[in-house]
């Protein structure tokens, strides 16, 4: 059974950061897409990044920048560095995998 659990959510002021990771488990992980969507309330959810099994990387224009992601395919984790957060970046944010799975979300507030 496929288990993406994400960390590392909280509550920051406007221009810090944050480190998100999301460890998955019961498959195979180098193969896949792995991507950090967030939807924040009255909104859809939105791509915010994804990373390929071969390295490739695409970034939403509001994330350009300022947000990183990585993964470690020994630790089958992928990871989502966060900074320069603005209050606009305030979501859940949900890992996926193969665009299949979800995680279960990790809040993340931006605010003073």
């Amino acid at each position: 059974q496929v288990q993406l659990v994400e960390s590392g959510g909280g509550l920051v002021q406007p221009g810090g950061s944050l480190r998100l990771s999301c460890a998955a488990s019961g498959t195979i992980f180098n193969i896949y897409t792995m991507g950090w969507y967030r939807q924040a309330p009255g909104k859809q959810r939105e791509l915010v990044a994804s990373i390929t099994s071969g390295g490739s990387i695409n970034y939403a224009d509001s994330v350009k920048g300022r947000f990183t992601i990585s993964r470690n395919n020994v630790k089958k984790t992928v990871y989502l560095q966060m900074n320069s957060l603005k209050p606009e970046d305030t979501a859940v944010y949900y890992c996926n995998l193969d665009r299949n799975y979800w995680g279960r979300g990790t809040q993340v507030t931006v605010s003073s």
